[in-house]
């Protein structure tokens, strides 16, 4: 048994069919395009530099709610005062670190009141990343370390 197509009507269907299947894979393209996180949010690492292993710890913080570490809340509150913009936290005037090197860095990227953030720098020691940086990078309680105490 033959079947008999009219070649004009498969070349009518053709344009037709090719345009359908386009649109239906264009759909899930661009849901998966879109950023799966809403609201300000950052992905943060610190890389203790003088660990045989570079040492890294990270961890996706949110800030509605605050989720993602210890001190989520502070850190939430510490970058809204400064707009999402980590270069403009101003340096703990009661922190006194020990002149160790032991090098940490630290990166920032997410979104921040709808504006990508994208930060990175390398401190001298925990102490000095913690001074200058505050809560946000407060991943683990090494951070502390080389701290010393007013007045001590």
């Amino acid at each position: 048994m033959k079947h008999f197509f009219p070649t004009t009507s498969v070349r009518r269907a053709l344009p037709a069919a090719a345009a359908l299947l386009l649109a239906a894979g264009a759909a899930p393209a661009r849901a998966a395009s879109q950023d799966p996180v809403t609201g300000d949010w950052l992905q943060l690492s610190v890389t203790r530099d003088t660990s045989p292993t570079r040492d890294t710890h990270g961890t996706l913080l949110l800030c509605a709610p605050p989720e993602g570490h210890r001190r989520a809340a502070e850190a939430c509150d510490q970058l809204a005062t400064a707009n999402g913009d980590l270069r403009a936290f101003p340096a703990a005037k009661d922190t006194i670190c020990t002149l160790v090197y032991a090098p940490v860095t630290v990166r920032a990227s997410g979104r921040w009141n709808g504006r990508p953030v994208e930060y990175a720098e390398t401190f001298g020691n925990a102490c000095e990343m913690k001074a200058r940086t505050g809560a946000v990078f407060a991943l683990d309680e090494a951070e502390t370390a080389g701290a010393v105490a007013p007045g001590a």
